[in-house]
């Protein structure tokens, strides 16, 4: 009764859906509404009123029970806004993220991070953004970003912008493309307009095609950074994101700054 593996059940639990988890956990497992039950430590009653609509699962600590009951491994934990399973403590609850302070918030997707995204792109002075094509972030005028990246005299922030895009000649976009379910033509298009629409920003723009097949997703807006992952069952803006804030030791924004660094210096630029 394990859950996550399928595309259709990671939806369900990046919505919060429990309703539409259970009922996978029937289609998939056949485990009755009682083996539910007593796997999650909740009552069949309840079990059914929620797998009916009747009532919402909301709590992180339901949330808790349902992950360790079916069990769930940890990158579908995340997906619900809970820690990884190993990261729980010895009398089994779980750590509090304030233990670190890099990791700020959870967000489910970077839609649930949308505000909070402008709101630091509104004071930022330089953004460096690690994408796949990035159209959704910077590359059309109703962008989340691209308002904040126009000149000052454009109304802009005029902000220092460095992006790395997937290079589209490389076998790397095929297989991205085939793990995303769009044609390799298709997502290659996608990267050459954003670089042709990033080049129409006329500001401190530079763009950079990098060559290996993506992995991490990184928004940097000066000390702060909105993390996700790529990966063959979702695009990078449906990953869980992670708040992430620069801090004297801690090792996680250092680390993925450390690894965009890296790739901008064996990348070829476009723009």
């Amino acid at each position: 009764m394990v859950v996550g593996a399928r595309a259709e059940v990671r939806q369900a639990l990046r919505a919060r859906n429990i309703g539409a988890v259970f009922r996978y956990v029937q289609q998939y497992s056949g485990a009755s509404q009682a083996r539910i039950a007593s796997a999650v430590d909740l009552s069949q009653g309840r079990v059914n009123e929620i797998i009916n609509g009747r009532q919402e699962a909301k709590d992180l600590e339901v949330y808790e029970r349902i992950a360790d009951g079916l069990p769930m491994p940890d990158d579908a934990r995340h997906l619900l806004g809970l820690v990884a399973s190993r990261e729980k403590r010895a009398d089994g609850a779980a750590f509090d993220l304030a233990a670190f302070p890099e990791v700020v918030r959870v967000y489910s997707s970077q839609a649930a991070a949308r505000d909070e995204i402008r709101q630091h792109a509104a004071a930022a002075e330089e953004l460096d953004v690690l994408a796949v094509r990035s159209l959704g972030l910077i590359g059309l005028n109703d962008s989340l970003l691209r308002e904040y990246c126009l000149p000052r005299e454009q109304g802009g922030r005029g902000l220092r912008v460095r992006v790395l895009l997937l290079d589209p000649e490389l076998p790397a976009t095929a297989r991205r493309a085939a793990e995303i379910g769009e044609s390799a033509e298709s997502l290659a298009s996608g990267i050459r307009l954003a670089e042709a629409r990033l080049r129409d920003l006329d500001g401190d723009v530079q763009v950079y095609r990098y060559r290996q097949l993506p992995t991490w997703r990184i928004i940097r807006l000066d000390g702060t950074m909105f993390t996700g992952a790529f990966d063959a069952g979702w695009e990078g803006h449906e990953s869980a994101t992670y708040k992430v804030m620069e801090t004297p030791h801690g090792p996680l924004f250092r680390g993925f700054q450390r690894m965009f660094e890296a790739l901008l210096d064996g990348a070829e630029r476009t723009v």
